[in-house]
């Protein structure tokens, strides 16, 4: 049984006791297919779909999960996709969209974006692929970005030049390496809430984005959030619910 109306139906003729009908309505928004469990009643759940991990599984793993997603009328997002895992899945999915800096490959057709905005703002172009991914993952959800990068604070007047414009911004993600001090910069400059992305660039002292991170759950400014070291998705989708709350 598919769908909630056959288990109705099964109740309702006999041939299916409560306890049964109760187990499948649980299981409906499951789909087992050995190697993963597919969660199909995300977005319904919290409003935004399962997004495909890519680094770790197999091409074929995730091909097996995209088909089911679109098959349960899913669009689907992959990330942290490489090449030779990218070059397998683009021949199976052939108008897939590859942004091959974010490392994300997106199946099904996009949505219309919220009126409101997030502004994306990065320390350095090294930190380019994490706030390509923090871009591609927002607008999948639904979000409109805007994005400003290479605003580190060696040049503060390359960040002062676009702060007006970042202002207009309902939240900032602040992406940053090195020391990272992006961050509080940005939070003593505007408004909206600032949800910061240590990133692993840096010279031996950054241990890997261990510094940066440190540096951002240590500001002194306000309205600061921090996400784990390099977790652009993890940015976008906590940019993109407080985007979009009403």
């Amino acid at each position: 049984m598919k769908n909630l109306k056959d288990i109705l139906s099964s109740l309702e003729s006999g041939s299916i006791s409560k306890e049964k009908a109760e187990s499948l309505i649980n299981n409906l928004s499951i789909i087992n297919i050995g190697h993963t469990r597919i969660d199909i009643d995300r977005k319904n759940r919290t409003g935004a779909s399962e997004v495909i991990f890519g680094a770790g599984k197999t091409p074929e793993q995730i091909i097996d999960i995209s088909k089911k997603l679109i098959e349960s009328n899913e669009r689907v997002l992959i990330t942290r996709v490489d090449e030779s895992a990218a070059t397998r899945i683009l021949k199976e999915f052939p108008n897939a969209i590859h942004n091959k800096i974010a490392r994300t490959i997106e199946v099904g057709t996009k949505i219309e974006l919220s009126k409101t905005h997030i502004a994306i703002v990065s320390a350095g172009t090294s930190d380019m692929a994490i706030a390509e991914e923090a871009k591609v993952c927002a607008e999948f959800f639904g979000s409109k970005t805007i994005s400003y990068y290479d605003c580190g604070v060696a040049g503060l007047h390359r960040l002062t030049s676009v702060i007006d414009e970042i202002r207009k911004a309902r939240v900032v993600i602040a992406i940053a390496g090195m020391e990272g001090a992006l961050a509080s910069v940005l939070a003593g400059l505007v408004k909206s809430p600032v949800i910061a992305v240590p990133t692993s660039v840096g010279y031996g002292a950054n241990f890997g984005g261990l510094t940066a991170l440190l540096a951002m759950m240590n500001s002194c400014a306000n309205g600061v959030s921090v996400v784990n070291i390099d977790n652009g998705f993890g940015a976008a989708y906590n940019a993109h619910i407080i985007n979009t709350l009403a």
